[in-house]
Protein backbone atom coordinates (compact mmCIF):
# COMPACT_ATOMS: atom_id res chain seq x y z
CA UNK A 1 0.00 0.00 0.00
CA UNK A 2 1.33 2.73 -1.25
CA UNK A 3 1.54 6.45 0.60
CA UNK A 4 0.08 8.20 -2.82
CA UNK A 5 -2.48 5.65 -2.02
CA UNK A 6 -3.62 6.86 1.17
CA UNK A 7 -3.45 10.77 0.69
CA UNK A 8 -4.86 11.09 -2.84
CA UNK A 9 -8.25 10.33 -1.81
CA UNK A 10 -10.29 13.44 0.11
CA UNK A 11 -12.96 11.38 2.07
CA UNK A 12 -10.35 8.97 3.92
CA UNK A 13 -10.23 11.63 6.83
CA UNK A 14 -13.89 12.01 6.64
CA UNK A 15 -14.57 8.01 6.83
CA UNK A 16 -11.96 7.49 9.39
CA UNK A 17 -13.44 10.53 11.35
CA UNK A 18 -16.88 8.78 11.58
CA UNK A 19 -15.44 5.49 11.76
CA UNK A 20 -13.96 6.90 15.01
CA UNK A 21 -16.92 8.11 16.77
CA UNK A 22 -19.29 5.51 15.35
CA UNK A 23 -16.80 2.88 17.25
CA UNK A 24 -16.28 4.92 20.31
CA UNK A 25 -19.44 6.06 20.99
CA UNK A 26 -21.01 3.67 23.30
CA UNK A 27 -23.18 0.77 22.20
CA UNK A 28 -23.43 -2.68 23.32
CA UNK A 29 -20.00 -4.05 22.75
CA UNK A 30 -18.42 -0.57 24.22
CA UNK A 31 -20.85 -0.64 27.38
CA UNK A 32 -19.70 -4.41 28.02
CA UNK A 33 -16.21 -3.45 27.51
CA UNK A 34 -16.67 -0.25 30.18
CA UNK A 35 -18.70 -2.89 32.44
CA UNK A 36 -15.86 -5.31 32.80
CA UNK A 37 -12.89 -2.74 33.09
CA UNK A 38 -15.13 -1.25 35.94
CA UNK A 39 -15.76 -4.30 37.48
CA UNK A 40 -12.87 -6.93 36.57
CA UNK A 41 -10.09 -4.52 36.23
CA UNK A 42 -7.79 -4.51 33.13
CA UNK A 43 -6.81 -8.08 32.05
CA UNK A 44 -10.63 -8.91 31.31
CA UNK A 45 -10.75 -6.14 29.59
CA UNK A 46 -8.17 -6.33 27.55
CA UNK A 47 -9.22 -9.92 26.58
CA UNK A 48 -12.67 -8.70 26.02
CA UNK A 49 -10.88 -5.94 23.92
CA UNK A 50 -9.09 -8.59 21.44
CA UNK A 51 -12.15 -10.71 21.44
CA UNK A 52 -14.33 -7.48 20.26
CA UNK A 53 -11.17 -6.23 17.89
CA UNK A 54 -11.14 -9.96 16.42
CA UNK A 55 -14.90 -9.16 14.82
CA UNK A 56 -14.24 -6.11 14.33
CA UNK A 57 -11.63 -6.71 11.86
CA UNK A 58 -13.34 -9.61 10.47
CA UNK A 59 -16.87 -7.52 9.62
CA UNK A 60 -14.33 -4.96 8.20
CA UNK A 61 -13.10 -7.19 5.59
CA UNK A 62 -16.43 -8.71 4.71
CA UNK A 63 -17.59 -4.94 4.08
CA UNK A 64 -14.74 -4.14 2.23
CA UNK A 65 -14.24 -7.07 0.23
CA UNK A 66 -18.58 -6.96 -0.36
CA UNK A 67 -18.23 -3.55 -1.73
CA UNK A 68 -15.13 -4.29 -3.35
CA UNK A 69 -16.79 -7.32 -5.22
CA UNK A 70 -20.11 -5.04 -5.96
CA UNK A 71 -17.96 -1.88 -7.44
CA UNK A 72 -16.35 -4.58 -9.93
CA UNK A 73 -20.11 -6.14 -10.64
CA UNK A 74 -22.30 -2.89 -10.88
CA UNK A 75 -21.17 0.68 -10.99
CA UNK A 76 -24.33 1.29 -9.41
CA UNK A 77 -23.64 -0.34 -6.22
CA UNK A 78 -21.81 2.32 -4.61
CA UNK A 79 -24.94 4.77 -4.73
CA UNK A 80 -26.89 2.24 -3.32
CA UNK A 81 -24.63 1.92 -0.50
CA UNK A 82 -24.17 5.47 -0.34
CA UNK A 83 -27.85 6.24 0.30
CA UNK A 84 -28.33 3.23 2.87
CA UNK A 85 -25.12 4.18 5.14
CA UNK A 86 -26.54 7.86 4.75
CA UNK A 87 -29.65 6.83 6.53
CA UNK A 88 -28.22 4.56 8.97
CA UNK A 89 -25.72 7.32 10.26
CA UNK A 90 -29.11 9.96 10.38
CA UNK A 91 -30.50 7.04 12.46
CA UNK A 92 -27.13 7.06 14.89
CA UNK A 93 -27.83 10.67 14.85
CA UNK A 94 -31.67 10.06 16.57
CA UNK A 95 -30.04 8.06 18.94
CA UNK A 96 -27.53 9.62 20.12
CA UNK A 97 -29.63 12.81 20.96
CA UNK A 98 -32.02 11.49 22.12
CA UNK A 99 -29.25 9.88 24.65
CA UNK A 100 -28.01 13.19 25.22
CA UNK A 101 -31.57 14.18 26.32
CA UNK A 102 -31.66 11.32 29.01
CA UNK A 103 -30.31 11.21 32.06
CA UNK A 104 -30.02 7.43 32.02
CA UNK A 105 -25.86 6.54 32.36
CA UNK A 106 -24.96 3.85 30.25
CA UNK A 107 -21.99 2.64 31.63
CA UNK A 108 -24.39 2.28 34.76
CA UNK A 109 -25.94 -0.53 32.84
CA UNK A 110 -22.33 -2.17 31.84
CA UNK A 111 -21.08 -1.59 34.96
CA UNK A 112 -23.62 -4.24 36.26
CA UNK A 113 -21.92 -7.25 34.40
CA UNK A 114 -19.82 -10.31 35.76
CA UNK A 115 -16.39 -11.59 34.25
CA UNK A 116 -15.34 -14.96 33.73
CA UNK A 117 -12.24 -16.58 32.58
CA UNK A 118 -9.75 -14.88 30.32
CA UNK A 119 -11.00 -17.19 27.32
CA UNK A 120 -14.57 -17.15 28.15
CA UNK A 121 -14.52 -13.08 28.38
CA UNK A 122 -12.16 -13.16 24.67
CA UNK A 123 -14.72 -15.49 23.11
CA UNK A 124 -17.66 -13.46 24.55
CA UNK A 125 -16.03 -10.50 23.07
CA UNK A 126 -16.23 -12.57 19.59
CA UNK A 127 -19.48 -13.01 19.67
CA UNK A 128 -21.08 -10.25 20.95
CA UNK A 129 -19.78 -7.92 18.39
CA UNK A 130 -19.97 -10.39 15.54
CA UNK A 131 -23.63 -10.01 15.63
CA UNK A 132 -24.07 -6.09 16.53
CA UNK A 133 -25.87 -4.72 13.82
CA UNK A 134 -24.47 -0.88 15.07
CA UNK A 135 -20.77 -2.31 14.56
CA UNK A 136 -21.89 -4.04 10.73
CA UNK A 137 -23.62 -0.61 9.62
CA UNK A 138 -20.69 1.58 10.87
CA UNK A 139 -18.38 -0.30 8.96
CA UNK A 140 -20.39 -0.71 5.61
CA UNK A 141 -21.37 3.01 6.29
CA UNK A 142 -17.67 3.97 7.19
CA UNK A 143 -16.10 1.87 4.45
CA UNK A 144 -18.81 3.00 1.63
CA UNK A 145 -18.26 7.21 3.35
CA UNK A 146 -14.38 6.96 2.53
CA UNK A 147 -14.48 5.74 -1.43
CA UNK A 148 -13.74 8.53 -3.86
CA UNK A 149 -16.13 9.10 -7.09
CA UNK A 150 -14.44 6.77 -9.16
CA UNK A 151 -13.34 3.75 -6.51
CA UNK A 152 -11.68 1.18 -7.23
CA UNK A 153 -11.90 -2.10 -5.10
CA UNK A 154 -8.36 -1.84 -3.68
CA UNK A 155 -9.84 1.66 -2.26
CA UNK A 156 -12.02 0.00 0.60
CA UNK A 157 -9.55 -2.01 1.53
CA UNK A 158 -7.28 1.23 2.21
CA UNK A 159 -10.26 2.62 4.08
CA UNK A 160 -10.34 -0.55 6.34
CA UNK A 161 -6.95 -0.68 6.88
CA UNK A 162 -6.92 2.63 8.38
CA UNK A 163 -9.92 2.09 10.44
CA UNK A 164 -9.39 -1.39 11.88
CA UNK A 165 -6.17 0.49 13.18
CA UNK A 166 -8.08 3.01 14.62
CA UNK A 167 -10.22 0.40 16.06
CA UNK A 168 -7.64 -1.05 18.19
CA UNK A 169 -6.60 1.99 19.42
CA UNK A 170 -10.10 2.93 20.78
CA UNK A 171 -11.03 -0.54 22.31
CA UNK A 172 -7.79 -0.37 24.21
CA UNK A 173 -8.36 3.08 25.38
CA UNK A 174 -11.37 2.14 27.00
CA UNK A 175 -10.32 -1.18 28.52
CA UNK A 176 -7.60 1.10 30.39
CA UNK A 177 -9.41 4.63 31.22
CA UNK A 178 -12.46 2.63 32.44
CA UNK A 179 -10.72 0.01 35.04
CA UNK A 180 -9.63 4.20 36.39
CA UNK A 181 -11.65 5.91 39.05
CA UNK A 182 -10.91 9.44 37.34
CA UNK A 183 -12.36 8.23 33.97
CA UNK A 184 -15.56 6.93 34.95
CA UNK A 185 -16.45 10.43 36.99
CA UNK A 186 -15.22 12.42 33.75
CA UNK A 187 -17.48 10.34 31.45
CA UNK A 188 -20.01 10.79 34.05
CA UNK A 189 -20.04 14.51 34.00
CA UNK A 190 -19.89 15.00 29.88
CA UNK A 191 -21.85 12.12 28.31
CA UNK A 192 -24.85 14.26 27.62
CA UNK A 193 -22.55 16.73 25.92
CA UNK A 194 -20.18 14.27 24.72
CA UNK A 195 -23.68 12.38 22.70
CA UNK A 196 -24.89 15.54 21.79
CA UNK A 197 -21.44 16.15 20.02
CA UNK A 198 -22.14 13.09 17.89
CA UNK A 199 -25.57 13.70 17.10
CA UNK A 200 -24.39 16.72 15.07
CA UNK A 201 -21.84 15.13 13.61
CA UNK A 202 -23.63 11.83 12.05
CA UNK A 203 -26.93 14.40 11.07
CA UNK A 204 -24.19 15.96 9.34
CA UNK A 205 -22.43 13.04 7.67
CA UNK A 206 -26.01 11.20 6.96
CA UNK A 207 -26.98 14.51 4.71
CA UNK A 208 -23.95 14.83 3.56
CA UNK A 209 -23.49 11.21 1.93
CA UNK A 210 -27.55 11.45 0.96
CA UNK A 211 -26.84 14.95 -0.37
CA UNK A 212 -23.60 14.23 -2.60
CA UNK A 213 -23.51 15.02 -6.15
CA UNK A 214 -21.72 12.27 -7.28
CA UNK A 215 -24.35 9.83 -5.50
Amino acid sequence: MQLDTLTSNPNLAVACTAYFIGCASPGPSIVALMGTAMNGGRAPAFALAAGITVSSWTLGLTAALGLASLLAAWSGALTVVKVIGGLYLLWLAFKAGRSALSRHDAADAGAAGRTGSLRQVFLKGIAMHITNPKAIFVWLSTISMGLPVHASPTDSLVVFAACGLLGVLIFISYALLFSTAVARRVYRSTRRAFDGTIAVFFGFAGLRMLLSRHL
